[in-house]
Order: C-alpha cells, then structure tokens, then sequence
C-alpha cells in the first residue's frame, strides 16, 4: 500500500496523529522524518515497537514525542518482529504525559536547552555526595556550553541532561549562565489547574488532560508559570473544544469563577 503523509510536526501534533492511528486500532509504521529518523509501529491500535538514534523502545517512543519538527508519514500494514513496548497505549500516553509534566516543571529552570550554566560559587562549606554522571555534567557546564550541547556531549537524551542540570541547580551546584534575571510574572497555581481538569474531563472525557497541555502550549507557556493575566483568554479558547453550545457556557462560567477567586 503507499505512504500516507499525514502532516508536518511544526504545524500538527503528534498526538493527534496518533489518537486517530489509535483511534481506528491501524496496523503498520509511523516515520517521523526531520533532523533525525523516528519510528513508531503499530498493531492493531496498540503501539509495539519504537525507535530512535541510539534507543529504541518506551525510551525512544517518548524521545520522539518531544520532537517539534519533522514530517509524519504513515506506512499502512508493515509489521515488524520487534517487540520492545510491551504496555497498552493507554498506559503509554500516560507516560508521555508524566514526561510533559516534568518538563514543566524543569522549565522553570531550564526554559530553553539553548541555555548555558556554570558551576555556582560555594559559600557554604558542607560536603556535598556527587555521582559519577554529575561529575560529566559539573565538568562541562563552563558557562559556555548549552543544554544540547552537553547532552550531545554524553551521548544522552536532552530531557535526561535537563533533569540532571534540574537536580544540580536545585541543590546549589550550578547556576544560570547569563547575567539577566527574568522578570517574575503573577501565575496560575496547581489549584486552578486541577479544578481545570475535574472540570473540563466532565466535558471531553479521558482525553482532557492532552487537550488541556495542547492548548498550554498553543499559548507559548508552561502550567507551572502559566500568567494569570491570559486567564480568561485560555479558558475561552479551550471552551472552544466543546460541542454543545450549553455545555460550553457552563464551563467558561464555572472556570471564570475559579479564576476569580484565584486572584
């Protein structure tokens, strides 16, 4: 059967490719073709086997779903003997989800891996337990370096180099290379989401939570230092997924007083 493109990353999701391969339980490949090569093989709706450059099962699957850039191109009925994901999609996506929560959370600190750190000068003179990987990661930060840079360096994934640098910001080890100290914006805090969610699950079902971090995203921003001022706008546009026209009302109602008395 031929190639089906189904569209570029830098202007579709990823996951709504793959919740409709999912969707209509497809059997075959998903390429992923930009910078590097991805594969993502389905069966029968369940996704079986994935690869990237240097990994490939749960690891690689979730690698590619970081990816920005690159154009999907499905392969209808190829099949491979590889078995390296072994749990349902389900519990996969949740994983994927898991992953973009803990993004959020390291871009706090690490908003760009364009970034560069430096070692922090020690004022304190307590010792301090340090592992051999840290050490790679303390030898390389020279306040010159990028996140991806270093991560190339290693041989490791960005997201695994950003949670390392994460760690080593957090216990005092390393620091911001740049000067400049961005200015602190009025945020939307863990309640306000959660309420988000409760809320708009009652209205799309099991699917909201992707939604919800789609949506975030479309604004350019993380749920951990999500402006409050873009409040009422994020709560409209997210409204939008909603059919029901009642429905619809509803949420924007009850979420826009939540949002009031978050202020």
């Amino acid at each position: 059967m031929r190639d089906i493109f189904l569209g570029d990353l830098s202007r579709l999701k990823l996951f709504d490719i793959l919740k409709a391969l999912l969707v209509e339980k497809k059997t075959g490949l998903l390429n992923i073709q930009g910078k590097d090569l991805g594969e993502i093989y389905l069966e029968r709706g369940n996704i079986v086997h994935s690869k990237a450059p240097r990994v490939s099962g749960e690891e690689a699957f979730l690698i590619i779903t970081e990816w920005g850039q690159g154009k999907a191109i499905f392969k209808p009925e190829v099949s491979t003997k590889e078995r390296t994901i072994s749990i349902p999609a389900e519990q996969l996506l949740l994983k994927w989800s898991y992953r973009k929560q803990e993004w959020d959370k390291m871009r706090e600190v690490i908003p760009s891996s364009d970034i560069n750190f430096r070692l922090s000068l020690q004022k304190g003179s307590e010792e301090r337990s340090i592992r051999p990987d840290e050490w790679n990661i303390l030898a390389l930060a020279n306040g010159m370096r990028s996140v991806s840079e270093i991560a190339k360096a290693i041989g490791w994934s960005e997201f695994k180099t950003s949670k390392a640098i994460y760690q080593l910001v957090r216990t005092g080890l390393l620091e911001r290379g740049e000067d400049q100290k961005l200015p602190k914006k009025k945020r939307l805090g863990e309640d306000f989401f959660a309420t988000l969610e409760i809320e708009f699950k009652k209205m799309m079902g099991p699917v909201a939570p992707f939604i919800i971090e789609d949506k975030i995203a479309e604004f350019g921003e993380i749920e951990g230092s999500f402006p409050q001022d873009q409040g009422v706008p994020f709560i409209e546009s997210l409204s939008e997924e909603i059919a029901e026209e009642s429905k619809r009302k509803e949420f924007i109602k009850i979420m826009t007083d939540v949002l009031a008395t978050a202020r």
